[in-house]
């Protein structure tokens, strides 16, 4: 099974020793996307809503470069610093989803990357 790197200029560079999404075989294994502005590499945003689009935009961009939508996500892994910002995180992410939405976990975590306040992994099926 070849493996295969997925990368976008259009959404942030890995910030470290990994790849933006990975193909093997079906699927596509995507790095968590924070909010980082794809040009600048800066924070957008300082509240959960402007963070949660940002990163929503970043999945999409890496998306389309694997030339998928919103529609080929099976699982995602939502990272979060405060659980009592989920209702807002959960409003915004489901806007994106059609009649199947990803089977999906969320986490608390104690921090996560530059201070920002989500961070969403996932994975796609090819198929």
């Amino acid at each position: 099974m070849a493996i295969e790197k997925i990368e976008t200029s259009a959404a942030p560079k890995a910030i470290g020793p990994y790849s933006q999404g990975v193909r093997a075989g079906d699927y596509i294994f995507f790095s968590g996307q924070i909010p980082l502005d794809p040009e600048s590499g800066e924070v957008v945003g300082e509240d959960i809503s402007t963070q949660t689009e940002r990163v929503m935009a970043n999945m999409e961009a890496v998306l389309a470069a694997a030339d998928l939508d919103f529609d080929r996500v099976v699982k995602t892994t939502i990272y979060l610093v405060d659980l009592g910002e989920f209702s807002t995180v959960n409003e915004i992410y489901g806007r994106h989803f059609g009649k199947i939405p990803p089977a999906r976990a969320t986490v608390q975590v104690a921090a996560l990357p530059k201070g920002v306040k989500v961070e969403i992994e996932w994975v796609a099926y090819i198929g």
